[in-house]
């Protein structure tokens, strides 16, 4: 059974212009414009039930030659130096350890697997390792589907192995990858991402990458991490140029914002942060992005993203109660269980589930909790 929904002019609603989103967000009193998206919700999934996926994030290996500074999960490749004192110890995890961690996710009920990791210079893996790992998982475990490398991953195995974006794709295809995670968005502006994300994918190359997987029949989710050094204006343009893909595509399944969590990291001390609920238009100082902004921005996106059918809440970064909130805010899904979490957790987030207490924050919401996989299909009968 599956929820994939119409467009939202499929069920009557029009199309938000940029300027109109923008005044939006600035003007509309949060209940109004969290009502408004919920309405949209109930047209495109008037189902009573919410739904989450059981599944867990591998970070197969952490070396990354990327210079984030909003991440402190990376550690520097062997001859790399950025100066960070504060880097972890590099690894890469073996075969035998990450099929552990599957048997693990399996034995509680799992089916799938996130599996991202850092940039990861081509002499300490070769192409062939990454094929030879998605064959491995297909082999020991067939039933599980592969979430697996971010654009920037892919667009990274583009530069070091020489190969075209979509013959990369093609061959972890073959391979065994089913679907690509929308992880390394950030926001989808140039001015941001040289300033906060420097050696990652520029934003035609992130969407080039979503593009040629798309072509090629692949699914992928798309994200936004806001709250940082953008502007308003940014923001919508992040949702703009997603928006405008999508209609050439339809690849997307679903769209997931969540704010920049500061947690030590070099951005968070590069200047005071201090609550409110704007971007840092004047480059004076940062503002970090509250509850109220994250369902601010998550209702806006799902008046905006008119032709993506899912919104997952966000809890991870905001804790359930604000992710139950999210459910009558344009959410209609509670994304993941999420057996493991590395990167968010390394800036100080620390908020964790079981699947028995996502169903509980569902049903205590109002809802019916319901287990789906990637694709959006319900995968139990009741």
């Amino acid at each position: 059974m599956s929820i994939a929904a119409p467009t939202m002019q499929a069920v009557g609603c029009s199309r938000l212009s940029a300027a109109e989103a923008l005044e939006l967000y600035r003007d509309c009193p949060i209940h109004e414009l969290g009502r408004r998206a919920h309405a949209v919700t109930l047209r495109l999934h008037p189902e009573p039930y919410r739904t989450y996926v059981v599944d867990r994030n591998i970070n197969y290996a952490n070396y990354c030659t990327a210079k984030c500074i909003f991440c402190n999960f990376k550690a520097d490749p062997p001859g790399m130096n950025t100066g960070r004192k504060d880097l972890p110890e590099g690894y890469v995890l073996s075969f035998e350890k990450i099929g552990e961690k599957i048997e693990e996710l399996i034995a509680i009920g799992g089916t799938q697997v996130l599996m991202q990791g850092g940039l990861v210079p081509a002499e300490m893996l070769p192409f062939q390792w990454y094929l030879d790992l998605l064959r491995f998982i297909k082999r020991e475990y067939p039933g599980i589907h592969i979430h697996a490398f971010s654009p920037p991953e892919i667009h990274a195995f583009h530069e070091i192995f020489h190969m075209s974006v979509r013959d990369v794709l093609l061959c972890l295809q073959e391979a065994g990858l089913d679907s690509i995670p929308g992880g390394g968005a950030e926001i989808l502006v140039d001015r941001v991402r040289r300033r906060i994300a420097q050696g990652k994918t520029s934003t035609e190359q992130y969407l080039h990458v979503m593009r040629e997987a798309h072509r090629l029949g692949m699914r992928t989710s798309i994200t936004m991490m806001f709250g940082h050094i953008e502007t308003l204006e940014e923001r919508i343009e992040h949702l703009v140029r997603i928006r405008d893909l999508q209609d050439e595509t339809g690849g997307f399944t679903a769209f997931i914002c969540w704010t920049f969590q500061p947690g030590g990291t070099p951005l968070g001390r590069v200047r005071g942060f201090e609550p409110g609920h704007a971007g840092a238009p004047d480059g004076k100082h940062l503002v970090l992005a509250d509850a109220h902004e994250y369902l601010r921005m998550t209702a806006l996106a799902r008046l905006f993203l008119d032709n993506i059918p899912n919104v997952q809440s966000s809890w991870v970064t905001q804790g359930v109660k604000i992710g139950q909130i999210a459910l009558y805010f344009g959410a209609n899904d509670m994304g993941s269980v999420m057996m493991e979490e590395n990167v968010v957790s390394a800036a100080g987030t620390t908020y964790h589930l079981t699947e028995q207490q996502i169903r509980s924050a569902i049903t205590a919401a109002g809802w019916l909790p319901r287990k789906r996989n990637f694709y959006y299909s319900i995968i139990e009968s009741q």
